[in-house]
């Protein structure tokens, strides 16, 4: 009678263990961001949380300030995967602060990063390139692809807060004295075809982009030094503001991405938190998965499939093996 009232507890307690991890996860909410590396980062998190923890996801729609209100104000959505801090961060301060929302993992290792590029082919043959100043020492290597006479730095198209910046530091280096124009974008996928244009002709290209990116991805490029560090006081006094009279050369920021969850969430996540607080990838990694969707024109669930399907070695160390396993089996 001993051993069946004890075998019958046993029970009960491994039944409501079982219970209690699933409640413990349960029904949850992921905002998809509107940006690529972000919806990928939501998809992933969907199959993994659903394969590997037993939970069950809905995937809504996000975008940073809403977002942010309806977490912040609501408690919904349960997550943002890839959240951008800076345009909210003394609300996000605040908030975090009276305990209604909490900030998990740094999901993008390298930040967001900015800056004035070449082609890496470019750079490898002229080793002494490694800075920004340097590059404009050589204008014959960076002709306009529509207009081989000129030598050609491009920019962001106008309504993007990049073609202020890059306009400013344009005149900042004094590159217009050195034999430089700057060529606007009229579109995005004008912006991104003059780089494909100087790949194809396998000629210089010098201007600003950024990473994640799919272009990044699918073009090996180099990364320019302005040899100054970033002063974000004269960032926000000059270098993003139209029309400054007078900028100064200054470097890019790097932009920092975090996992945002709710408190209530949060609270009831159990093994789910450990998970959300320590898993993170590279601007490498993000971009040649983003040239793959790209170029396949795929959506981001498929794009989550091909990540989790081709970088096991990555994340599969931000898992428990046993919920490794459950992933893997899944896909």
């Amino acid at each position: 009678m001993k051993t069946f009232f004890t075998s019958l507890i046993l029970c009960v307690c491994l039944y409501a263990g079982t219970a209690f991890a699933e409640a413990g996860c349960g029904k949850v909410s992921i905002a998809e961001m509107r940006w690529g590396s972000a919806g990928i980062a939501a998809s992933f998190d969907k199959f993994i949380l659903e394969k590997g923890y037993g939970c069950s996801v809905t995937i809504v729609d996000g975008d940073t300030l809403p977002t942010f209100a309806s977490m912040n104000g609501s408690g919904t959505p349960d997550i943002a995967s890839e959240f951008w801090i800076k345009a909210v961060k003394p609300q996000l301060d605040s908030a975090i602060s009276q305990g209604r929302l909490v900030k998990g993992a740094e999901i993008l290792a390298d930040g967001a990063v900015e800056g004035w590029y070449i082609p890496k082919f470019i750079a490898d043959a002229n080793p002494d390139i490694g800075s920004v100043q340097d590059a404009l020492k050589h204008p014959e290597l960076f002709p306009d692809t529509y207009n081989p006479k000129r030598a050609a730095i491009y920019n962001c198209p106008e309504a993007w807060a990049c073609e202020i910046s890059t306009t400013n530091l344009f005149k900042a280096v004094g590159a217009d004295k050195l034999g430089f124009e700057l060529i606007g974008s009229r579109t995005p996928e004008d912006f991104d075809d003059s780089i494909a244009r100087a790949f194809d002709s396998k000629v210089g290209w010098l201007g600003y982009y950024w990473s994640p990116t799919a272009v990044i991805g699918k073009y090996d490029m180099k990364l320019l030094d302005f040899g100054v560090p970033h002063d974000p006081a004269e960032w926000d006094a000059c270098t993003s503001v139209r029309g400054c009279a007078n900028p100064k050369v200054n470097a890019y920021p790097v932009s920092q991405a975090f996992t945002l969850m709710t408190r209530a969430f949060a609270d009831r996540a159990g093994p789910v938190l450990r998970y959300l607080q320590s898993r993170s990838w590279d601007n490498e990694t993000i971009s040649q998965v983003l040239a793959w969707q790209d170029e396949n024109g795929e959506d981001n669930a498929n794009a989550a499939l091909y990540f989790l399907q081709n970088y096991e070695e990555l994340w599969s160390r931000w898992v428990p093996a046993d919920v490794a396993e459950k992933v893997k089996a899944s896909l």
